[in-house]
């Protein structure tokens, strides 16, 4: 079976259009090599994609007849990804949504009460100016 087919029957893409534009740009790769969309696929074969950010490291068991449902994906392969992975994936995904770029438009309605804490917790006390 092609490495483009085999990845859309087991749901790695969501279509094989898909996985054929990720094999040609080399984020797919068998045994640590770049492939070619129409590679063949064994059974343990160990697949490396790269997709949204994270490795993917999949060793095929077995070979789909035709795309398979969800609950079915186990039967023909074994995720060996690290956690790693995706806890890195997850603090990307924080930092992206926390920091932004100095003059990038106006303050999200968070970024305004933030701002507003901040200065109430750092008003000066009255009494402390009088001496």
């Amino acid at each position: 079976m092609r490495v483009d087919k085999f990845l859309w029957c087991v749901r790695y893409f969501k279509t094989r259009s898909i996985a054929t534009n990720a094999c040609k740009k080399g984020h797919v790769k068998i045994d640590g090599s770049s492939v070619k969309p129409s590679k063949e696929v064994f059974p343990a074969d160990k697949i490396t994609v790269r997709k949204n950010q994270i490795n993917y490291q999949i060793e095929v068991l077995d070979l789909p007849p035709s795309r398979v449902g969800a609950k079915l994906v186990n039967l023909y392969l074994v995720d060996r990804t690290p956690k790693e992975a995706f806890e890195k994936q997850e603090l990307l995904k924080y930092s992206k949504d926390y920091y932004r770029k100095k003059g990038t438009g106006r303050p999200t309605k968070k970024d305004r009460r933030d701002i507003d804490e901040w200065f109430e917790n750092t008003d000066p006390n009255p009494d402390d100016l009088k001496s």
